[in-house]
């Protein structure tokens, strides 16, 4: 054997080791000898090396055989190259250093949707609607989405120049950036409901901020007069597991499980309690969610639903109730497994069938959860139970009936909202954004001087005139879309109210965005309305 050849086979060994140590550490063994398979696998790959017909990159090979691996257990269980780990720590952890911009990449070019608050770009005056062409000196014109942060991120204290292209502004602008620590807030909306008592509050995903984010957010709503609260997991993938936890327990008395997890190896085995004496244990709850909220979503709406402690109100969850565990490779690559189950309060599996699944299928399929097929009441379950027997029964602390082995079904059922294909196709080419940018160019210094600070006067007052729609049909005809006024007018509140969120948000920020849109909400607009009935369910 050759000393490339013997290098790569002590690589393979390593790797491979690395991958099944925590087989080896632990008494847990099945019928098979795992180290004849590493053999196994390190003499497979010296032979394609030696032999193969065509030089061959080992290390593609080995990532291959870590993602061949994991395809054939479940579709949570993935392989993280070097590439993105920095990526998805950075998510998970709340922050990263930067310049702190929320961006787009439209017609070739960085669009900032909005800086982010507090941040550097921010501090500058760089605004929603400006266009990086340079960064550095370079052109920046063409660079990819993915590109963009590799360009524009660096650490704490090093400096970007970037070249700004604003509307209504003839010169390019030159901007020097010192970069910081930019937070990455989860909780993207907060605010108290105009003329309610009612506190909205939306979370995006669990990371290891959230916890902390929302308690900040709901202590500053009771003080400005919240006394209910609408919490929205729509779309929220999960996360940080002790995140949904901490956040669950604020509103559960003291001693109730909240989750507990079960798994092939003891150690994995975990159940977690409520504590007694939290600030919001007899805030009315209702929480929205649809068939996109997830995993650590689930343990939320599964807990509260379970107790009885509030409403759940939407669509039936996505059915994620695996937990898994990251595992950090010799080359800083990584790998997340799935070690156990989650099980709600009453002792439901979450998790929805995947096996016989493609990944793809697992993600896209649809059937796997039986929806109840009317909109409304659904407090008992009674149609869920009837039309899906397979699925076994549980009962919540109160008593009633409630459906395991495919995500989380609500107590009222609402459906999303859906539009025309005109609206997905203009949204699609970044034209409701389009309209806005160049509405705000026109027309911002005077929304700014007639509302100030005040959003909700924005949101209650202000029409989009029909100027802006006419812009949007010669955008849309334009780029080739067929403009057709049956599908407009089916569309015409959606259009107009995105359109105006997206002007809400460059000026005022992401609450201003919710609550414009909150207005068409059909799920928000019932949930509204339910809050005697979540009063009552959790006996407050």
């Amino acid at each position: 054997m050759d000393s490339v050849a013997r290098r790569l086979l002590g690589a393979a060994l390593l790797i491979a080791a690395g991958i099944a140590i925590g087989f080896w550490v632990r008494p847990v063994f099945s019928g098979d000898n795992v180290y004849e398979q590493i053999r196994k696998f390190s003499e497979a790959l010296n032979y394609i090396y030696r032999n193969y017909v065509e030089d061959v990159d080992s290390q593609r090979l080995v990532e291959a055989a870590i993602r061949g691996m994991l395809d054939s257990l479940d579709p949570h269980s993935v392989y993280i190259p070097v590439s993105e780990m920095q990526r998805v720590e950075e998510d998970f952890r709340g922050s990263f250093e930067g310049i702190g911009i929320e961006f787009d990449v439209i017609n070739d070019t960085i669009t900032v949707i909005a800086p982010i608050a507090g941040g550097p770009a921010e501090a500058l005056g760089i605004q929603a609607g400006d266009k990086i062409v340079t960064i550095d000196g370079q052109n920046a014109v063409g660079l990819s989405r993915s590109e963009v942060p590799r360009r524009l991120r660096g650490p704490k204290g090093t400096t970007v120049r970037v070249g700004i292209r604003r509307p209504g502004v003839k010169d390019i602008l030159e901007f020097v950036i010192t970069r910081d620590r930019i937070p990455i807030y989860s909780v993207d909306a907060a605010f108290l409901i105009e003329g309610t008592d009612i506190g909205y509050v939306r979370i995006n995903r669990f990371s290891a901020t959230t916890y902390q984010e929302f308690l900040d957010a709901l202590r500053r709503l009771r003080s400005e007069g919240m006394r209910k609260l609408l919490l929205d997991l729509r779309s929220n993938p999960g996360g940080f597991m002790d995140q949904a936890i901490r956040i669950a327990d604020e509103f559960i008395p003291g001693g109730y499980r909240i989750v507990y997890t079960r798994g092939r190896i003891p150690e994995f085995n975990e159940d977690y309690y409520s504590r007694g004496g939290q600030e919001f244990e007899r805030t009315p709850l209702i929480v929205l969610v649809n068939r996109a909220s997830a995993s650590a979503s689930e343990i939320v709406s599964g807990a509260i639903q379970d107790l009885d402690r509030g409403l759940i109100v939407g669509e039936t969850t996505f059915g994620k109730g695996s937990v898994q565990r990251q595992f950090e490779l010799p080359d800083g690559s990584g790998l997340r497994v799935t070690v156990s189950f989650y099980h709600t309060p009453s002792g439901r599996i979450i998790q929805r069938p995947y096996k016989g699944k493609s990944r793809q299928e697992y993600i896209w399929a649809e059937g796997d959860v039986v929806e109840p097929s009317e909109e409304g009441e659904n407090l008992l379950h009674r149609e869920q139970a009837l039309a899906d027997s397979a699925r076994p029964v549980f009962r919540t602390v109160g008593g009633r009936p409630v459906l395991g082995g495919g995500g989380i079904t609500p107590d009222y059922i609402v459906r999303s909202d859906t539009t025309t294909r005109l609206s997905v196709e203009l949204r699609r080419h970044g034209l409701f954004w389009k309209v806005a940018e160049e509405f705000l160019g026109q027309h911002r210094a005077e929304l700014e001087r007639r509302y100030g600070d005040n959003y909700w006067a924005f949101v209650r007052e202000y029409r989009l005139p029909g100027s802006a729609i006419e812009r949007l049909r010669q955008l849309a005809e334009g780029r080739g879309i067929r403009w057709d006024e049956e599908l407009f007018r089916q569309d015409a509140d959606y259009i107009e109210h995105l359109i105006k969120a997206q002007i809400g948000r460059a000026i005022w920020g992401n609450n201003a965005f919710a609550a414009v849109m909150l207005r068409i909400d059909r799920q928000a607009q019932k949930a509204l309305e339910l809050f005697p009935e979540a009063i009552r369910l959790a006996r407050l």
